[in-house]
């Protein structure tokens, strides 16, 4: 009987969603600056309603966009008469969105009754990413806490965790699921926790970073976008806070901090993916974990999870000066990902965020590395946009495992290099 209310519920919430039928995913290589010009003109066409999930910045880096069905024809002319290669990188996005939800619906035939029978290998909702940090809490006391530093713009309990053996330590943060519709992230902050808890005590490493630091898991960073990424919109990327005198709903919490904020890499226009809204930490998302860091003091190391495109990055990103420490994080990068792609031979790229990716201002890393946190890296995680954010489930555990090999990295040496 259960797996048939599981099965209308789920059935309610397809009729509810936004549906992508016949929606591509192109692949556009550019050769030159003029091209950039040109798909960043197609990209302020507000009628054609792109969804561009990798930027026209560098003519050493793809450009992916997904394309409505009735925008198709004029893109595919715009591109053929400017002689712009691309190719097809998801033929209907709506077929990989289906076959999401029926991976979904075979996890949720089964209630987890212990973080032990939690499927890591499945994508779950925000209430049972909620039941799952309570369900660790109760089976690890006196090491796992949750901490409660804030609410979302509708309501919603900005959950922590905490992993301590002792007062007064200083601290080591991590979060994902910023952008809601990047699930590997919020996937893999799950399996990161099971995974702290599990070899606490068994491996040596991480026993000794814990005996020292804690550490800080916030696994959904952005909960309102997530939830409507389950329930409305699966693409959907910002906050979910009403803009004054627009229609358009949301800010882009990655462009919503005091570094560089306004700055080049960031979009004044409430209907754009990257719009860094009116003010400087105007999102009590991101406000909760400002007001965080500045209260605990002692945050040695942050890391930033987001997908996709396979990426190790550092400060600075809203400005071409390097930072002070850049050769000792350059140096720590590359150490990382040598460690994460001893695992699958996974391929990441990584440097400072303005010379890999693009500029961007008002990011969370920048600000964090400004506010003395020498340790502070963005992850941008599988894949390099087979399939972008629609990663399917398999590729979680993969995901997570290569991942955490780098963050052991990263929490290594910053417990091995105080300042």
């Amino acid at each position: 009987m259960r797996g048939l209310w599981v099965l209308l519920a789920l059935c309610a919430a397809v009729f509810a969603k936004e549906t992508f039928e016949g929606h591509q995913v192109l692949r556009i290589t550019v050769i030159n600056e003029a091209q950039i010009k040109l798909l960043k003109e197609l990209s302020g066409n507000e009628h054609l309603e792109l969804d561009f999930w990798m930027d026209p910045v560098d003519v050493s880096l793809p450009v992916d966009v997904r394309v409505p069905f009735h925008s198709l024809q004029a893109v595919r002319a715009f591109l053929g008469y400017h002689e712009i290669h691309y190719e097809i990188m998801i033929q209907d996005l709506q077929d990989l969105l289906d076959a999401e939800q029926r991976e979904m619906l075979k996890s949720k035939a089964f209630e987890a009754r212990s973080s032990d029978d939690y499927n890591y290998a499945s994508y779950h909702t925000l209430n049972e990413i909620n039941g799952f940090m309570d369900t660790l809490v109760q089976e690890n006391p006196g090491f796992v806490s949750k901490l409660v530093i804030g609410q979302s713009y509708e309501g919603r309990p900005l959950n922590v965790l905490k992993f301590s053996t002792g007062a007064n330590r200083p601290g080591l943060w991590i979060d994902t699921g910023i952008h809601s519709r990047e699930w590997v992230t919020q996937a893999s902050g799950t399996w990161f926790a099971k995974k702290i808890v599990t070899d606490y005590g068994r491996d040596a490493e991480l026993t000794d970073i814990l005996n020292k630091y804690d550490i800080f898991l916030e696994i959904v960073t952005n909960p309102d976008g997530f939830q409507f990424t389950h329930t409305s919109n699966r693409m959907w990327r910002k906050t979910r806070k009403p803009n004054p005198g627009s229609s358009c709903v949301g800010v882009d919490p990655n462009r919503n901090w005091d570094a560089g904020f306004g700055g080049s890499g960031s979009s004044g226009s409430p209907c754009t993916e990257t719009y860094r809204g009116p003010s400087a930490h105007s999102e009590p998302e991101v406000k909760a974990i400002v007001d965080f860091v500045k209260s605990h003091g002692q945050i040695k190391a942050f890391v930033s999870i987001h997908s996709y495109s396979q990426m190790l990055l550092y400060p600075y990103g809203y400005t071409r000066t390097p930072c002070k420490d850049q050769a000792e994080l350059h140096e720590l990068a590359r150490k990382a990902i040598a460690d994460l792609s001893s695992l699958y031979n996974t391929q990441y790229r990584y440097g400072s965020i303005i010379n890999t990716i693009y500029q961007a201002s008002g990011g969370t890393i920048d600000w964090t590395y400004d506010q003395g946190i020498k340790y502070s890296f963005t992850f941008e995680l599988r894949d390099t946009g087979r399939y972008g954010f629609i990663l399917p489930a398999n590729q979680i555990i993969p995901t997570a495992q290569e991942t955490w090999l780098a963050l052991m990295a990263i929490m290594k040496h910053t417990k091995n290099n105080p300042y």
